[in-house]
């Protein structure tokens, strides 16, 4: 009898859980929707973004984005502005926060508020995003056939595009930012630099190889076997650093299969397996300003923390940088105590998706919370909050986009860490001193592997 009792029991918690984890994960099962394709090509762009403006036509409709590079532009120039010569609208800093604050994000005014020569320079907006063709056609498909899965961490049944044109979740527009396209192969020269709160700072030099399988023609889930992108850094200055690489296999599903990496450290001759590249853990030569995880303003994985979709809303946001992209600026110009120079940035107003990430009971990271604001547009995060284990705010990250128009990608050109607390930053950015290399590149798969990363390393 008690045996009996004990399996009913037993039963019953387990029917109980099952249910749970259902009701737990039921806003993430939106599936497919193949009835509300033919939108991508009416009311919707073709990544799903609103066509029209806003009311008050200060945002205007999206008419296709830039597909034709400017006169004159060569490849492998550092884009032209488009807009140069046009004036900004106005200025938003300390003595007129008050006038604006609905239109901004917390980081925003704690800097606004923590800095008295920081401001914003708002310009006319322009949506410029565009992707090629295929793209739209493959993120169509997608709409009638991507789901989540694994709770949420995961996602099956898509290719090559977006894979949620129509998202109902945060769930959903995260993976949008993360397969968002960014060519099939690249060769880009980033510098990084951590200035101290004095504003003294040394250039950390590197070059990174990406490849990008998810977006190969013909690409399907398991044909790339789980793999989204493989990368590879090499550090060539200062001195001190150079020689020191890095291989990291990305992965779609972190939880299943955790990213992989391998470090070449040149005073050992060696290369070794990475315990962790994932989370939290710090990222080099960054003295701690950054983490794994805010690698393009967010490419971690999603299971520690509660994802929530707060909404759409209209947000002056860094847009169209063409100015800080240039080769005619260095970091002398850049760099000030606390804070890169306002001048050279360039924020417009545009409508962004706002999504907050809570750290779950019994889980560990750095920050226990932190919102995203993606650009309708594109699904780029273009701007996060990042708070402390207290609940204070932290840190705040920006994206300071353009649109390569030689491609079409819609992608960062400097992205910018700061740490409120410390009064410090780390910034990175395209090295305007080389030539900007194409995105769509034909990568060696051989060249990454450990073995490459340790011949590399001896040449």
């Amino acid at each position: 009898m008690t045996s009996i009792r004990t399996t009913r029991i037993r039963a019953l918690l387990v029917l109980s859980t099952i249910c749970l984890g259902i009701l737990a994960t039921a806003d993430l099962v939106a599936g497919p929707q193949p009835n509300q394709v033919h939108r991508l090509s009416e009311d919707l762009t073709p990544v799903g973004a609103e066509r029209a403006g806003n009311e008050a036509g200060t945002i205007p409709a999206w008419t296709g984005g830039i597909l034709e590079p400017p006169v004159p532009y060569e490849p492998g120039d550092h884009h032209p502005d488009p807009f140069i010569g046009e004036q900004a609208l106005f200025r938003i800093d300390a003595g007129n926060l008050e006038q604006y604050r609905e239109f901004l994000g917390t980081g925003q005014v704690a800097m606004l508020e923590k800095y008295p020569d920081f401001y914003l320079e708002v310009y006319p907006s322009h949506r410029t995003a565009a992707f090629p063709e295929r793209i739209y056609e493959m993120t169509a498909r997608n709409a009638a056939r991507g789901a989540l899965a694994e709770y949420g961490n995961a996602v099956v049944n898509v290719a090559e595009g977006f894979p949620f044109p129509f998202p109902e979740n945060a769930h959903e527009l995260i993976w949008n930012h993360r397969l968002r396209y960014k060519g099939t192969g690249s060769i880009r020269h980033i510098n990084m630099i951590a200035p101290t709160r004095r504003g003294a700072f040394t250039e950390v030099l590197m070059t990174v190889t990406t490849t990008n399988p998810y977006y190969e023609e013909g690409a399907t889930l398991e044909s790339i076997d789980n793999h989204l992108l493989m990368f590879r850094r090499e550090i060539t200055a200062p001195p001190r650093l150079a020689g020191a690489s890095l291989l990291v296999y990305e992965s779609l599903n972190q939880v299943l299969q955790p990213r992989k990496a391998w470090i070449y450290n040149p005073g050992q001759r060696r290369v070794i397996r990475a315990p962790n590249v994932a989370y939290d853990s710090p990222s080099g030569a960054t003295d701690g300003l950054h983490v794994s995880d805010m690698t393009d303003m967010f490419n971690g994985a999603l299971d520690r923390f509660d994802w929530k979709l707060v909404g759409k809303r209209e947000m002056y946001v860094p847009y169209n940088s063409y100015e800080v992209h240039s080769n005619e600026l260095d970091y002398d110009d850049l760099v000030r105590s606390g804070h890169l120079e306002p001048g050279y940035l360039r924020y417009e107003l545009h409508r962004v998706w706002v999504v907050e990430a809570t750290l779950k009971e019994g889980q560990r990271h750095i920050n226990s919370r932190r919102t995203f604001y993606l650009d309708e547009d594109s699904y780029q995060i273009l701007m996060t909050d990042h708070y402390d284990s207290s609940g204070g705010l932290w840190r705040y990250s920006e994206a300071h986009p353009i649109n390569f128009y030689d491609v079409p990608v819609f992608w960062t050109t400097i992205e910018v860490h700061n740490d409120l607390n410390e009064g410090r930053y780390a910034a990175f950015r395209l090295d305007p001193t080389k030539p900007v290399p194409p995105f769509n590149m034909d990568m060696d798969m051989n060249d990454f592997t450990p073995q490459a990363l340790r011949r590399q390393g001896r040449r």
